[in-house]
């Protein structure tokens, strides 16, 4: 190992810097039907507290640090660009580099402007022009202080939303026996008033019936600006910033298959990576992100083994899934590969020490067989808000409390840290 393998931890800019107003999740949230059943507030108040966050990842040893620059801050308004925002995240940069943590920067992680919402979202041709003039804009901003850049942060969530929605279909018509579409019991006309009051409330809000923001089921034509959108950027980037290293990020679960489910799982990884590997073409790395595994028997996913230990999202605890991802991305990406994300959520902070090592062993691992790993972000930096989860999901290294207090697991991944290098 040498110095230049980062271990640090990530955050996204919604979940914990707080009052983010003019973003389309924001917006969301304070909607009858936005589908948040908690507020983020002040989330973490990390746009306050930044540099004491980054001084204590520093001092217990860490030397990287992922975090996202928010969109809807620096464009508030459709071309209209803020200064204070702009110096803000100009301030976050050189704080790490002050305490010699290297910035790994994501441009977008999943919160949009909510004026971008208004004209089409995600879903419309003209989102790949805004990204491309929100782009140039870090790129004059930032320019050389940039070297590592995550353009999109899990482009693939659309395509996952999209499977779970069918996924939970498929299981409702099983219970409810098969396809029959009305069913005793089943108020038609209540479900139809809800689904018009859902509607006018997004006319009202949006100005749009169905917004399409980033985590809203994905359809062909939306994946394929997701990926023109990336593209554009790398470029971009590429020709405003030489040095920097850009790449994208997936969720990745660690997809298995048991006796007849080898088709179904295959399709499945296909769906989720393999329909995205065209689009990294001009990547200079590859952002991974797993926190479990996924098992596909013959009739479908499986649950978990009876007596599995589950983290609080629901996941079996499965830090093993980490080096077999790395792996299997390598097979079809031939270049550097960096865990952009990578964690548990869970109050047992022993349960988060040990899954860190088991997933760094792995990383280790990787790296003896000769895949260019460059890094390890552990998720989350800090207990933060986890989107339609709310706060009850805890995934930090710190508390959200005041004063962000340390748990053990910050030391160790520290140790951990220092270990590492040469």
């Amino acid at each position: 190992m040498n110095s230049a393998f980062l271990i640090g931890a990530a955050t996204a800019a919604h979940q914990v810097e707080g009052n983010n107003d003019h973003s389309d999740i924001w917006a969301m949230e304070h909607m009858v039907y936005g589908g948040y059943p908690e507020k983020s507030g002040i989330a973490a108040d990390h746009y306050r507290t930044y540099r004491e966050d980054i001084a204590k990842m520093a001092e217990a040893g860490l030397n990287a640090y992922r975090f996202s620059l928010e969109w809807a801050r620096i464009e508030p308004e459709e071309g209209v660009f803020c200064e204070e925002a702009t110096d803000h995240y100009r301030d976050v940069i050189a704080c790490c580099r002050e305490y010699g943590i290297e910035p790994v920067v994501t441009l977008h992680h999943f919160s949009s402007p909510a004026w971008l919402i208004a004209r089409g979202g995600w879903e419309d041709e003209r989102v790949v022009g805004y990204f491309e003039r929100y782009v140039r804009y870090v790129c004059e901003q930032y320019g050389s202080e940039l070297q590592y850049v995550c353009t999109l942060n899990e482009a693939n969530m659309g395509v996952l939303i999209a499977i779970y929605i069918r996924q939970a279909m498929e299981e409702r018509a099983k219970r409810e026996g098969g396809e029959a579409h009305l069913q005793i019991g089943v108020d038609i006309e209540a479900m139809a008033a809800e689904q018009q009051a859902k509607i006018d409330e997004s006319r009202q809000v949006f100005g749009v019936d169905d917004p399409a923001v980033f985590v809203s089921p994905r359809t062909e034509h939306g994946i394929e600006l997701v990926k023109q959108a990336h593209r554009h950027a790398v470029r971009i980037i590429h020709e405003m910033v030489p040095g920097a290293k850009v790449g994208m990020t997936l969720s990745l679960r660690d997809i298995q298959a048991a006796p007849g489910g080898e088709e179904q799982a295959q399709a499945a990884w296909d769906e989720e990576f393999g329909q995205f590997v065209p689009a990294l073409v001009d990547d200079d790395f590859f952002g991974v992100q797993n926190y479990t595994r996924t098992v596909f028997g013959a009739d479908g996913e499986l649950p978990p083994a009876d007596g599995s230990e589950l983290t609080q999202m629901g996941y079996e605890f499965y830090p093993q899934g980490l080096a077999h991802v790395i792996r299997r991305v390598h097979e079809s990406f031939d270049g550097p590969l960096m865990v952009t994300e990578n964690g548990i959520a869970t109050d047992d902070d022993t349960r988060r020490v040990a899954y860190i090592d088991e997933a760094l062993a792995g990383v280790r691992e990787c790296l003896d067989e000769g895949i260019d790993v460059r890094g390890y972000m552990y998720w989350s930096l800090i207990d933060n808000y986890e989107w339609q989860s709310g706060y009850g999901m805890r995934f930090g290294l710190m508390d959200r409390g005041a004063g962000h207090a340390a748990k053990p697991s910050l030391a160790y991944l520290g140790e951990r840290c220092r270990a590492w290098q040469d």
